[in-house]
């Protein structure tokens, strides 16, 4: 247990050096996130014998790819970082891997802003092949999570997004982090946001009948999911806390009004199905 409660001051969150650039594990988390989700898809589709009609998964996940990277990144400068608007500014700086000259990938990702971005992106290609829009995010609404999974692995290969701090009799468990044990707050978030989401939708899939109700389900559990991960997760450093001094964070606001959004929504559907139904 003591190797991995300093596995931080043994693991190189680098990878490997490409041609004088630095591949972190975490670019390598991102694309197998793409890979896996993109082969559940695929595989639930031919399992559960559905017709996508013109749509073609390859094509809408390239689509919906560049719509996260958009998304995440002009997300996390809107809802996180302090220099928006130097951002604004200055635009060309917003997908700037350099740094004083030193190449350090793109930093600051915003979940929140990724699937924003993912929505949008779906709902275009839907409108460009001619399919419905939640029948699309349906089908992908169960590979997600498991995406997700490997973006929160990556999140504590690359040494971010850290737990709150702890004690090794509360938490034997624990990482250092700079010397002050936290909890492993991504490797939480990875189980609860992502395999145990991913269990659940595709235990229900064959039950969720109405066209929708696995891409909501999907969202109000992945609110529910965040907001109770991150009272484990330390806030981010320039906002803090938005109440009281421990409770409250900026992304347990935002994924508690998405939970709530998406269980209106879902009521909402539910209720038009059982109409059309009694008609």
């Amino acid at each position: 247990m003591e190797f991995w409660n300093h596995i931080y001051a043994n693991f190189d969150p680098v990878a490997f050096n490409l041609f004088g650039l630095k591949v972190h594990w975490y670019g390598i988390m991102y694309v197998l996130a793409l890979l896996f989700a993109l082969f559940v898809a695929k595989w639930l589709v031919e399992k559960d014998n559905v017709d996508l009609g013109n749509a073609k998964l390859d094509d809408f996940f390239i689509w919906i790819e560049v719509g996260v990277i958009l998304g995440a990144r002009f997300g996390y400068i809107l809802f996180y970082d302090p220099n928006v608007w130097e951002y604004l500014t200055h635009p060309w700086n917003i997908f700037n891997p350099f740094v004083n000259g030193e190449f350090v990938g793109i930093r600051g990702m915003s979940y929140h802003g990724a699937l924003i971005g993912f929505m949008l992106g779906a709902y275009l290609y839907a409108r460009k092949v001619g399919v419905k829009f939640w029948f699309l995010m349906d089908r992908v609404g169960i590979a997600v999570p498991i995406g997700y999974f490997f973006g929160r692995i990556g999140n504590f290969l690359n040494q971010e997004l850290i737990g709150r701090e702890t004690t090794l009799a509360d938490t034997p468990w624990g990482i250092y982090v700079d010397g002050i044990l936290r909890h492993p707050s991504q490797i939480y978030e990875a189980f609860l946001e992502g395999i145990f989401i991913f269990v659940i939708l595709y235990l229900l899939r064959k039950k969720m009948t109405f066209t929708g109700s696995i891409a909501l389900t999907y969202g109000a559990m992945y609110g529910l999911g965040r907001f109770t991960a991150e009272f484990w997760r330390a806030p981010d450093v320039q906002i803090g806390y938005v109440l009281g001094t421990d409770w409250l964070t900026q992304g347990q606001v935002m994924s508690l009004t998405m939970a709530i959004m998406a269980l209106v929504w879902l009521a909402v559907l539910y209720f038009i199905k059982k109409k059309e139904e009694t008609k």
